[in-house]
């Protein structure tokens, strides 16, 4: 299977947009949204059934039983985090607050806080003529990387057989997009011409040079600013990474996305744009060797 990760140095550069794209020009039939912290590519993915949900299991959380507790305050005194609250003669954990430490379950003398394995998202995967993996981290949980892991590891196990797998990634450097790069073909950074994006592309390029990863760059609504979009170009020209080209600002593309469809199915110039973008990116997969990527 070749996985190609498209990824963005920041929110709000089209990376979504570009791979909800991709997914119709290459009639893809195995995805991922590893944008776990605020997956949206369900919303054009077309999907028609209910996926398979698995709660994915998180750090651990402090709970109070109610029979037991005397109401003696101990375990809210000795908090760090300010987790507990007291209300009507008992105790009870914030879990938004809860950092699953255990001072409460060391203080308490009646032993009536426990800690418990935590579900910090749900994992869901669509199974269909096409197979799509995606997940949701919950309210002030952490594990974002292990979820994205998971979220990888049920898409190889659901479409083993699949030669393409298109994954959205999330924008950034954290441990989201750290797990999604490990074990890809090529990522295709998403770029926008602002000094700030220059700033985002950069970093993002070294991050996934860390990790071993072969990179191509493109810009979105390179005509907002020719100039960055030229320094864009010769950035990656002095790095040695393909760029593999532009796509212009278009207003069909905005009423596209607010209408809940892909760019690829609208004839606009910001959809021909990204089709060649698609086609040179296909090309530099298809010259990746199986041990490409980590």
């Amino acid at each position: 299977m070749k996985k190609l990760l498209i990824l963005s140095g920041k929110g709000g550069t089209g990376k979504t947009t570009t791979a909800a794209a991709f997914l119709r020009f290459a009639d893809a039939r195995a995805f991922a949204d590893c944008d776990v912290d605020a997956p949206n590519l369900h919303l054009i993915a077309g999907m028609q059934t209910e996926p398979e949900r698995t709660p994915f299991l998180g750090s651990q959380k402090a709970e109070i039983d109610p029979a037991r507790c005397i109401d003696c305050g101990l375990c809210r005194k000795m908090c760090r985090f300010d987790a507990i609250d007291q209300a009507d003669g008992c105790h009870t954990i914030n879990e938004l607050a809860c950092e699953g430490c255990g001072v409460c379950v060391f203080v308490c003398p009646q032993g009536a806080v426990k800690l418990k394995d935590d579900t910090a998202g749900d994992l869901m995967l669509y199974r269909e003529d096409r197979v799509f993996s995606t997940a949701q981290l919950r309210m002030g949980r952490g594990n974002s990387g292990k979820l994205v892991s998971a979220v990888k590891t049920a898409l190889d196990q659901a479409a083993p057989e699949t030669e393409l797998a298109i994954i959205d990634g999330s924008p950034g450097i954290g441990c989201p997009v750290i797990a999604s790069v490990s074990g890809v073909d090529l990522v295709l950074i998403v770029a926008e011409p602002s000094r700030s994006g220059i700033s985002d592309l950069q970093r993002i390029v070294k991050t996934a040079a860390i990790f071993g990863a072969k990179t191509a760059v493109c810009v979105n609504r390179f005509d907002t600013s020719p100039e960055n979009t030229r320094a864009i170009e010769a950035f990656c020209a002095e790095k040695d990474i393909p760029f593999v080209g532009r796509v212009p600002y278009d207003k069909h593309a905005a009423a596209a996305i607010n209408a809940g469809k892909s760019l690829a199915d609208v004839d606009c110039p910001a959809r021909d744009g990204l089709h060649r973008v698609f086609v040179r990116t296909m090309e530099l997969l298809q010259e990746q060797t199986p041990e490409a990527g980590v």
